[in-house]
């Protein structure tokens, strides 16, 4: 008689209300599709950095999701500075003629985009940080 072996993934951890979460997806997922066009020469090298930080802000965005309040501004602002790196190294695949101007400002808006929310999100939890020093 053989036994049936049944595989139970983990749980999922929903990020269903993490937008911030989805966009940054969004952009990653814009960028794949551009990466595979770039000329090998850049392909392997801002091309794969580009990626990179796209999979740091991934990264990042969630564990500030999931971090304690009390130290979300601190993993926000790194994920702040990621992005900004971001921006500047796809401005300079455009620059570069690496992309064209379509692919860059679809982009630029879903960049664009999560670094509004990411900015709402910290004035927010400043915001109310500051509400919860004053009642104490």
């Amino acid at each position: 008689m053989t036994e049936s072996l049944s595989f139970n993934p983990p749980p999922r951890v929903s990020t269903n209300n993490a937008s911030i979460l989805n966009k940054i997806k969004e952009g990653y997922l814009l960028w794949v599709n551009i990466v595979i066009h770039i000329p090998k020469s850049a392909r392997y090298t801002l091309g794969a950095r580009i990626e990179n930080k796209f999979l740091t802000l991934l990264e990042l965005g969630y564990v500030a999701y999931f971090t304690e309040k009390e130290k979300k501004v601190e993993k926000i602002l790194n994920c702040i500075l990621v992005l900004d790196t971001l921006k500047f190294l796809i401005h300079i695949a455009w620059e570069a003629k690496f992309i064209s101007n379509q692919q860059y400002s679809d982009i630029s808006i879903k960049l664009d985009e999560s670094g509004k929310m990411l900015g709402g999100w910290k004035r927010n939890l400043e915001i109310n940080m500051e509400k919860k020093n004053r009642t104490m």
